[in-house]
């Protein structure tokens, strides 16, 4: 083989792997299907989002069906309203649908998760979620967790017993 051929095959194999590595890129970063077809938004309001971020995934019974949009903050309600865009072929969500935030796996990122209800009319373009669960916090599960355990530990003393006396 001689050195051209060599330096051509190189190449041919760095840019594969460059390739690659784009590819894996796209897909870590939730990027890979921004911009893919019709869709529309639906907002919901969430007294705590926890970490959930732009482009997180929005699913239904597991399969994805839109991605987080926007996060915006509603000064008058106190409360955290995320705009979810929706793939225009899953436009039959029932008004009554209720979104929870989950978290995937005991450390992953967070999603939004739809429940269909069974109301007979379907939610339109620019509709609001009534129904929806805010992320659990560790840190406030585990604060709650110790808190009720301190509380069942320390004894409660009767009002009517006299206090013990002195040495």
């Amino acid at each position: 083989m001689n050195n051209r051929t060599m330096e051509i095959g190189v190449g041919l194999f760095v840019a594969l792997g460059i390739a690659a590595l784009f590819m894996l890129a796209m897909q870590v970063s939730n990027m890979s299907n921004i911009g893919r077809g019709e869709s529309y938004v639906i907002t919901a309001a969430f007294e705590n989002i926890g970490g959930l971020k732009v482009r997180a995934p929005v699913t239904v019974s597991g399969v994805r069906v839109g991605r987080v949009d926007a996060i915006d903050y509603d000064t008058r309600a106190y409360e955290a309203v995320v705009s979810l865009r929706i793939d225009s072929s899953y436009d039959t969500f029932p008004e009554d649908t209720s979104a929870s935030i989950f978290t995937a796996g005991l450390l992953g990122e967070q999603y939004i998760a739809l429940e269909p209800g069974g109301a007979v009319q379907n939610l339109k373009p620019g509709d609001r979620i009534q129904l929806t669960q805010s992320a659990l916090v560790m840190e406030q599960v585990i604060g709650q967790f110790l808190y009720s355990s301190a509380a069942r530990d320390v004894p409660v003393a009767a009002a009517d017993e006299p206090a013990p006396a002195g040495p």
